[in-house]
């Protein structure tokens, strides 16, 4: 007998599962389809529990017969009967129904009633599209992922940090944060002719964290290796497929560690998440692999069996301008490397994942440790073949007086980060760590090619209606 929850119903994963003929059996879910016939009609159950449905063979003896042969796709009903071996092919088990109860009617308005909708129309009705196939499968993943996250750093004694949401603080120094205020925005206090921050809630100019990197530091100097998962923000006006304005990083941070290290433990952390997708998603795996993107399991075996290469960003410039191709963009020692770069050099050069490493320091944050040469800083890319970047990090700068001159020749107010400053000054160690956009991550699982549709409710510019 299959397990019930506390509700009496058993999931149809776990009926499918448990693959034996059961009588007592009692589903409950929401309808993908009703085929009726002249002796029998079939309806196709899907609880969400797994990308597989169940079929319901409902006899014109069941006193509910007439009302569920004409149930709409998207009701949701529960069944009771006897799980037996399917003649028909394409399924193993049907389930014949003694009882059935309508839960829930809709009427023809449903919007879901072809099998087939375009994302962007999906996306028109997030509260709905987890009751589809494409997105059922995408967010049994995100959650599947999500645990693994926690499994593996847990495994390897890391300390979860929740990081603040609310911050004083930009860490990556862009200035695109949302502001969080209580202060009347059509008139507040002014000194001297600007805003008086000082007159908010906390007393400071405060948003939403783009990081938490910081804070993370800190906490690595007293627990030696933390993480944080949690959601961050960006308000940078951009409708590209790539960005969201609400989105979810991983970020470990390890004491006692260089660069070196923080590559080693970005490659295991990345393989042990592919390794995870595959041994425990592989009916939603499946289903991506035939109508998303073709191939996709085969391009994460490959990625678990390939060497992770490393060269420096100035290899990496060599590399580029020695290729016979016409870059959008131009490839310039001290300049970005953009996705073109990055998949060139991945898929042409290398062929599989590869690091780049120490990267021009007038590119990157100024909590980055300074190379030895004063031009470069110890900073890592992860890149992988069709992506791109997929996790960046770096060993941060532990030296007070190195910190000191990098944050000024920046402009920035070391009163604002005499805190960060703090962990320079007492006990000082080296540490690094690493981030790791977790929608960007699951693109890259399912071969989904835009975020809004990896994430349950995207927000992006103009749209934050569920």
């Amino acid at each position: 007998m299959t397990r019930r929850d506390n509700q009496g119903r058993t999931p149809i994963r776990r009926v499918l599962e448990a693959g034996q003929k059961t009588t007592g059996v009692r589903v409950s879910g929401w309808v993908r389809s009703v085929r009726r016939g002249k002796e029998v009609s079939f309806v196709t159950l899907n609880d969400g529990s797994c990308f597989s449905s169940l079929q319901i063979v409902v006899a014109p003896d069941l006193p509910e017969y007439e009302q569920v042969a004409r149930v709409g796709t998207g009701a949701c009903l529960t069944v009771s009967g006897a799980l037996v071996a399917s003649p028909a092919s394409g399924q193993r088990w049907e389930l014949q129904a003694e009882s059935i109860e309508i839960v829930g009617a809709v009427d023809e308005q449903y919007p879901l009633q072809k099998k087939r909708h375009s994302l962007e129309f999906l996306r028109s009705i997030a509260h709905l599209r987890p009751r589809s196939n494409t997105f059922g499968a995408v967010f049994r993943v995100r959650s599947a992922l999500s645990f693994a996250v926690h499994q593996f750093f847990q495994k390897r004694n890391f300390v979860h940090v929740h990081t603040p949401i609310i911050t004083a603080n930009d860490c990556e120094g862009a200035g695109e944060m949302f502001r969080v205020t209580t202060l009347d925005p059509q008139a507040p206090p002014l000194l001297e002719g600007q805003v008086d921050w000082g007159q908010d809630f906390f007393g400071d100019r405060t948003g939403l964290t783009v990081s938490g990197q910081l804070q993370g530091e800190l906490f690595a100097t007293a627990f030696s290796d933390i993480y944080t998962f949690g959601p961050t923000f960006r308000a940078e006006n951009s409708n590209t497929s790539r960005h969201a304005s609400e989105f979810w990083m991983i970020e470990p941070e390890i004491a006692f560690a260089d660069l070196a290290a923080d590559c080693r433990l970005a490659e295991d952390f990345l393989r042990f998440l592919v390794r995870y997708a595959l041994d425990n998603c592989g009916e939603d795996l499946e289903f991506f692999d035939q109508r998303i993107e073709r191939g996709l399991i085969k391009k994460l075996e490959a990625l678990l069996a390939a060497e992770f290469r490393t060269v420096s960003y100035t290899e990496a410039i060599a590399l580029l301008e020695k290729a016979d191709l016409d870059f959008e963009f131009p490839v310039v020692w001290g300049n970005d490397l953009q996705s073109e770069h990055e998949r060139y050099l991945t898929e042409q050069v290398f062929g599989g994942p590869v690091f780049v490493v120490d990267y021009p320091k007038q590119i990157k944050a100024f909590y980055m440790r300074l190379n030895d040469d004063d031009r470069t800083v110890a900073a890592m890319d992860l890149l992988v073949p069709r992506v791109g970047e997929i996790i960046g990090g770096s060993q941060r700068e532990e030296r007070l007086d190195v910190l000191q001159k990098r944050m000024a020749a920046q402009g920035m107010d070391e009163g604002a980060l005499d805190w960060y400053l703090d962990i320079r000054r007492w006990g000082s160690c080296p540490h690094a760590g690493f981030g790791l956009g977790f929608e960007r991550l699951l693109m890259y699982l399912t071969g989904m090619e835009n975020i809004r549709d990896v994430i349950p409710f995207p927000r992006t510019p103009g749209h934050a209606r569920f």
